[in-house]
């Protein structure tokens, strides 16, 4: 069974919570850039796929959109998918302030 977990920030830039998350699980990631979401960042290992990116991404019609219109206060979302509920992962990442983990689906 697939967990999926969003965390999200209006404290951090993308690239602070990238270092933050590095440092936390001792993950690597990459820049990525999609024409949907816009540029994001990709980190993939022992807890299983990590990607964070901003709330806003590129709208059709030139205003940005956001991806979780639920949070619009949210600058900053880590999304995360493992293959199994990962405890750790979740005791580490909630060490990290100003990041609130804002929903869970199995």
């Amino acid at each position: 069974m697939t967990d999926y977990d969003t965390y999200g920030t209006s404290t951090h830039t993308a690239s602070e919570l990238v270092h933050l998350v590095t440092s936390h699980l001792d993950v690597v990631f990459t820049e990525r850039e999609s024409d949907y979401r816009g540029v994001y960042h990709l980190a993939q290992g022992t807890y299983g796929h990590i990607e964070i990116q901003t709330n806003a991404i590129p709208g059709d019609d030139g205003q940005d959109d956001l991806y979780t219109p639920e949070h619009p206060a949210v600058r900053v979302l880590l999304l995360i998918n493992t293959p199994a509920l990962e405890p750790t992962l979740h005791t580490r990442l909630g060490a990290i302030q100003g990041l609130s983990h804002l929903s869970h689906e199995s």
